[in-house]
């Protein structure tokens, strides 16, 4: 795995001195609702900053031109790239519950990826075991704060008479979180072990209209 590659991977793991994020992705979350008002996937996508965009084509020597536009070929290449490999304990910075019981997931899979304005878009679907609309909670977050994510590009739905409802972290309360960490520890021991991201995270509820008669 190349340079950039690898230092996204190890983020992923280490958590960044004052977790301070270095890598930021806008997302758009498009949930599958069946007809018994289940979620049993999403699809996930992620638009990551122009920096990372440039450290990953340049790792990967890809848009060699400098032109911002990838050729088949190249966007062949990057289609996946983010999902090749895992660290031990990684679950996709996505994570869903049923009534507070976290749901395990399989690993996503690929489905998309374009380059436009500077920004790699990659786009994986992740399957979830049905869990009822009322009763799921969706995070979406880097337990290390490495990595930040916005759900600015939206929430959706299939079934029309469902919606979603995203509640914004208290950035007051995770700065707290940060605090808390940093009090008494030392450099190496928040290096190691600082796990804040979940105080920085996106809430996602869902509920349903009662079906017309």
């Amino acid at each position: 795995m190349k340079h950039a590659l690898c230092a996204f991977a190890l983020g992923l793991v280490a958590a960044p001195l004052g977790a301070h994020p270095h890598i930021f992705v806008e997302t758009a979350l498009r949930f599958e609702i069946n007809d018994q008002r289940e979620v049993t996937g999403v699809t996930v996508t992620w638009t990551y900053d122009d920096f990372f965009t440039l450290l990953i084509l340049e790792d990967m020597g890809l848009d060699a031109d400098g032109d911002g536009e990838l050729t088949e070929a190249e966007l062949d290449t990057l289609f996946g790239f983010d999902l090749i490999e895992w660290p031990e304990g990684f679950e996709g910075d996505l994570y869903v519950y049923s009534a507070g019981e976290k749901i395990e997931m399989p690993r996503p899979r690929p489905i998309g990826i374009a380059v436009e304005g500077g920004f790699i878009t990659a786009t994986h679907f992740r399957e979830i075991p049905p869990v009822a609309v009322e009763a799921i909670e969706v995070l979406q977050y880097d337990p290390t704060y490495y990595v930040s994510y916005d759900v600015s590009q939206g929430v959706s739905l299939t079934d029309p008479g469902c919606a979603a409802t995203v509640t914004d972290p208290d950035q007051a309360a995770a700065q707290a979180a940060v605090d808390k960490e940093l009090d008494g520890g030392s450099m190496e021991d928040i290096f190691n072990e600082m796990r804040v991201g979940i105080h920085f995270s996106d809430s996602i509820t869902m509920s349903c209209a009662p079906p017309s008669n």
